[in-house]
């Protein structure tokens, strides 16, 4: 028998997309069910000239969904999670919390915007949520390209759905409404992408502009942020079990984390602290803690895992011994090759992978440059390179979910170029791989010198290379404790520490996090 079912949801574009992906979900599952969406104006969607966070009560997004739930005219309703404060009525159920999208924010910016950094023109950034404002505009401040001046980023608010924010990047300069990027949440745009209606307003849209994927660390985004919450009656067993097949555990323990965070500060859209958890094979989770809290302290913090035991000392910093153990030698001799201008995707390994000879061809190419890490992405800004986004000294593998995502429209990961010094060239599992430098052991590593005499003396360390760990491992005390970032350094000690008895290896998402459990600093 067949049975019929009636969604309800917001009626703006993006939410009638999600709400098709999880209906179109259900009746793949069952075959008999068919389910009608329709469609519900909120306040939060009639009132658009107060920023959210000015407005009164909560639920601007809900109560109209909740009404017609608990009077029957809907059996059940599909919000994005982030839009449900933390108190939810009894007689509703969350029924389901299905496979998250990625939770990052990223920027779009118009047309001009390279134009206008080189004039040192003011970058009006549209946003009204006061965390974008507290965490956005100090990274885009060193991630844009330094083409002659800091960039100055103003915030302006702004209000809409999202082809209409992205539609005034699009405006005259002159037209008050314009403004030069907008912050969203990327899940926001994948699943428009993945709807034809959706995918139809935003390819013009998107033509044109430019991206940046804001990385965890530096741009938490909001708590729940690219979850879907799935909800029914209370009452309704039957609907509440069908739903369930939705459910997604994994994401339901990260939200329910984030969540925790957001009730810990007194919850709503007025905090301007960004958390968002993930989950990773090694660290077991991430929880990325960044913003200002309502006392007005500042919070910039990492947490993983279960142990967070401190590590044994005297410690050793192998990122803040680098330099004294290599030195980078360039292939002069190589020119920027003719791929450089094919508009294709570049994964520059590391800030030094990039010839001084090839900067000003690749600030002038339509190459789309991605990085490893943060500070990898602020010295090639400081160069005038534009970067979209980095692995977040997660590894290279860690990209996929990310670049990945046909809205982005670019090539499949193995089609990339990387750049990288020539002894981790053959690494690359099917890149076009360019080695552009040679790092050679520091002259005069012996005994006497103060980086061996401060490892040998040890009990933890912390590697910034396999080619590092190689270099003084012949100093390398009995029973130590080794660290390095996730990543290709992490794989290749974890071959050579198994061989070693008595020693241990643990990963660490950089080598700040590193300096922060064993309490120890440098400059």
């Amino acid at each position: 028998m067949t049975t019929h079912l009636k969604l309800g949801t917001r009626r703006s574009l993006l939410a009638m997309a999600q709400s098709k992906l999880v209906a179109r979900e259900l009746e793949q599952q069952n075959p008999d069910l068919t389910i009608e969406l329709v469609g519900i104006e909120t306040r939060g969607d009639r009132t658009l000239d107060v920023p959210l966070s000015s407005m009164e009560g909560k639920d601007f997004f809900v109560a109209e969904l909740d009404r017609a739930l608990l009077n029957g005219e809907i059996d059940f309703s599909v919000h994005s999670m982030k839009d449900l404060s933390l108190e939810r009525p009894d007689s509703i159920a969350l029924a389901a919390v299905p496979t998250r999208a990625n939770p990052r924010d990223i920027v779009l910016f118009s047309p001009g915007i390279v134009d206008k950094l080189k004039a040192g023109h003011e970058i009006r950034l549209g946003t009204c949520s006061p965390r974008r404002m507290e965490n956005v505009p100090p990274f885009l401040a060193r991630a844009l390209p330094q083409l002659g001046m800091t960039p100055n980023i103003i915030c302006r608010e702004i209000r809409g759905n999202v082809h209409t924010r992205i539609g005034r990047l699009h405006a005259d300069d002159d037209d008050p409404q314009k403004v030069d990027a907008v912050v969203l949440a990327f899940a926001g745009l994948i699943r428009l992408w993945q709807d034809a209606d959706g995918q139809q307003a935003l390819s013009s849209l998107l033509t044109g502009l430019r991206w940046m994927v804001l990385p965890l660390k530096e741009c938490p985004a909001a708590p729940a942020q690219g979850a879907l919450a799935v909800e029914c009656r209370s009452s309704d067993k039957t609907t509440l079990d069908l739903l369930k097949s939705l459910h997604h555990e994994q994401t339901s323990l990260a939200v329910g984390k984030e969540r925790e965070v957001l009730a810990d500060w007194g919850g709503g859209c007025h905090q301007s602290l960004g958390a968002t958890a993930e989950a990773h094979a090694v660290f077991g989770g991430l929880m990325y803690l960044r913003g200002r809290t309502p006392e007005g302290t500042l919070i910039a913090a990492t947490r993983w895992g279960d142990d967070q035991s401190t590590l044994p000392g005297p410690h050793w910093d192998g990122s803040h011994w680098r330099e004294a153990s290599f030195s980078a030698r360039y292939y002069e001799d190589l020119a920027p090759p003719g791929w450089i201008d094919d508009g294709g995707a570049l994964l520059i390994a590391h800030s030094r992978a990039l010839p001084t000879s090839w900067v000003d061809t690749l600030r002038k190419s339509p190459q789309r440059v991605w990085t490893s890490g943060v500070r990898s992405w602020y010295r090639l800004a400081a160069k005038g390179i534009w970067v979209e986004g980095c692995a977040e000294e997660l590894g290279f593998e860690g990209l996929g979910a990310t670049v990945n995502q046909p809205v982005l429209q670019l090539p499949n990961l193995r089609r990339w170029k990387v750049l990288t010094h020539a002894d981790g060239a053959d690494s690359w599992p099917g890149q076009t791989v360019v080695a552009t430098y040679v790092v050679e052991p520091a002259t005069g590593l012996d005994e006497s010198h103060p980086a061996v005499r401060a490892l040998q003396s040890a009990k933890s360390a912390f590697w910034s290379s396999g080619s590092q760990y190689e270099l003084f491992r012949q100093w390398i005390p009995a029973e130590c404790w080794h660290a390095s970032r996730f990543g290709k350094t992490y794989n290749y000690l974890q071959e050579q520490i198994a061989k070693r008895k008595g020693h241990r290896l643990t990963a660490f998402p950089s080598a700040s996090d590193w300096r922060s459990r064993t309490r120890n600093s440098y400059d």
